[in-house]
């Protein structure tokens, strides 16, 4: 038998397209929380209170608003859970994870024959996947040809897509669903809590979900929210679904949602944890503390400044995300990327590559929205491609860096 040390994780700094660093105010209400019984009535107070500061955070009366235990992938699988075998379906792809995204639509749309044929990775006849090139956002002209030609019953469409830095046009795709008769779903993993907007203003899709570590900012291992419109529970009522943990229907009966009202009297829930419903509760207060549009606005700005920055180092940035910038390292390091990304995470500055070709470089900004925290990311970047014979004058960069912020 082994037993080794107490294991020691140092703090890093998580600049990346995600998880940001949690909020020390999150990591606070969890480590003080009381060990407590999961029906201790502040539990209770706190799942009530958080489902009702989410509707705020999404913009929304849906009383199916909650969240799903775990990472954004578990908040993905409860709204995929809606796609029975057969199902036509159309997704949009445009990077690592809205085509991971695809695989998953694809398990649950595949018959058992489709699913037998290929496992892991199932090629149903009833689905389409529109794949968009790495660096192009999905367009709403793209949305509405393809739902023209195949008119599916649902349509997917990620509405920030990390692995590529492109944001997709939402309301293009809300029309063209709108138009066609189409029940769309939306990965808003990575625009919840980042970029202003109200979900209800796009009746045509009838599902979202998004995670807890991205613009949420709470512990990845928390909640993952989730919104169905009463369209998408009547059709879930009527047909059911494959699973029972990620049921949209009896998860939601575990936040006290029962039959389209909320029933707050503390009745039995799925053991949650009060550590986690404290943790996620502070981190929605947080957010709406800081004011949806006024988070969005900080994102913008700082966004920029880094943007200038990496520009005057020598590099192109391709994304159009104000919380992450993907970029192509300048001609002299082209091919180098993954080396100086190493080189970063092993000095604890913890920027990532793509996952997916081409092979590009991604500097995220959660949580770091100050002017501290931007001048030490990109001070850390330039060292960094100094270090691997970029030529530029660093303190030229970061003078007009600070030039941006007292101007």
């Amino acid at each position: 038998m082994s037993i080794f040390p107490p294991l020691e994780i140092p703090n890093t700094l998580a600049a990346g397209p995600g998880p940001g660093n949690t909020d020390p105010r999150v990591l606070q209400r969890f480590a003080q929380s009381g060990v407590a019984d999961h029906m201790q009535k502040d539990v209770l107070r706190g799942m009530v209170e958080a489902k009702k500061m989410l509707r705020t955070a999404f913009g929304t009366q849906n009383v199916y608003t909650y969240g799903v235990g775990g990472t954004g992938f578990s908040g993905l699988d409860c709204v995929f859970s809606m796609i029975l075998p057969g199902d036509k379906v159309v997704a949009f792809a445009n990077g690592t994870f809205s085509g991971i995204d695809g695989q998953s639509i694809r398990m649950k749309a595949s018959t058992r024959e489709e699913l037998a044929a290929n496992p892991i990775d199932p090629q149903p006849e009833s689905v389409t996947i529109v794949n968009v090139a790495h660096g192009q956002s999905v367009s709403g002209d793209i949305v509405e040809a393809a739902l023209a030609e195949h008119k599916p019953m649902w349509a997917f469409m990620a509405h920030w897509e990390t692995g590529s830095g492109r944001i997709n046009d939402l309301q293009g795709f809300n029309d063209a669903c709108a138009k066609h008769g189409v029940m769309g779903i939306v990965d808003a993993v990575s625009s919840l809590g980042v970029a202003d907007y109200d979900i209800d203003a796009y009746p045509a899709v009838v599902a979202w979900a998004s995670c807890p570590q991205k613009g949420i900012l709470s512990l990845p291992l928390t909640y993952a929210p989730v919104s169905f419109r009463d369209e998408a529970i009547e059709v879930v009522k009527q047909r059911g679904a494959y699973t029972y943990v990620h049921h949209p229907v009896l998860e939601g009966r575990h936040w006290g949602i029962v039959d389209g009202k909320d029933v707050d009297a503390g009745g039995y829930h799925r053991t949650h944890s009060g550590y986690a419903i404290a943790a996620f509760h502070e981190a929605l207060r947080i957010l709406l503390t800081h004011g949806r549009a006024q988070k969005a606005a900080d994102y913008e700005y700082h966004e920029k400044a880094l943007r200038q920055a990496v520009q005057a180092m020598g590099c192109e940035v391709t994304s159009n995300m104000t919380s992450l910038l993907v970029l192509n390292l300048p001609g002299d390091l082209a091919g180098r990327e993954k080396e100086l990304v190493g080189g970063c995470r092993a000095e604890g500055f913890g920027i990532w590559p793509t996952l997916s070709e081409p092979v590009q470089v991604r500097i995220g900004i959660l949580n770091q929205l100050t002017v501290e925290a931007i001048t030490e990311i990109a001070g850390l970047f330039a060292d960094a491609m100094l270090k691997m014979g970029a030529n530029f004058n660093k303190d030229e960069i970061m003078n007009q860096l600070k030039a941006y912020y007292t101007g």
